[in-house]
């Protein structure tokens, strides 16, 4: 299939935002990238979407692909879209959410070197804006769950 445009087209990505719940206790998933940009940073996982997969398909792939977790109920928290938010240009990213009873055993594949599952509240130094998107989350998921 061939395009052609008379203007500049952005990207569209998918990022995954895994939560394990074990009691009072919430950890997130998150993947060390091995690729620039940020190569060595951890980021939620994700990555470009495919022409033939909708958004949810590709978070899915996206999420096994780079941490070998399948399975999971996933649904759309937000999109984000700010100018400068990936070094390779434009990218607009749609994220998805789930939430499992247990840190699930993951690997670090594709183009993730590691994956681990962190404490919310400790996290560390992350890639292009997960930050700001895992900030976001916060808020809706402690007024979702009610927690403090």
């Amino acid at each position: 299939m061939s395009y052609k445009y008379h203007y500049p087209r952005p990207s569209v990505t998918v990022d995954a935002i895994i939560i394990a719940r074990i009691k009072k206790e919430n950890f997130i998933l998150l993947i060390r990238r091995g690729k620039e940009p940020f190569a060595g940073k951890w980021a939620l996982p994700g990555g470009f979407i495919e022409m033939h997969e909708d958004l949810e398909q590709s978070c899915t792939r996206e999420l096994e692909e780079e941490t070998g977790l399948s399975g999971i109920k996933l649904a759309q928290f937000c999109t984000f879209g700010a100018v400068d938010r990936d070094p390779r240009g434009r990218t607009i990213s749609v994220v998805f959410w789930g939430i499992v009873k247990e840190k699930l055993k993951v690997t670090g594949k594709d183009d993730a070197d590691q994956a681990e599952w962190f404490s919310l509240d400790a996290l560390p130094e992350l890639a292009f804006d997960h930050l700001d998107i895992i900030n976001q989350f916060k808020k809706f998921y402690q007024t979702m769950f009610r927690i403090n």
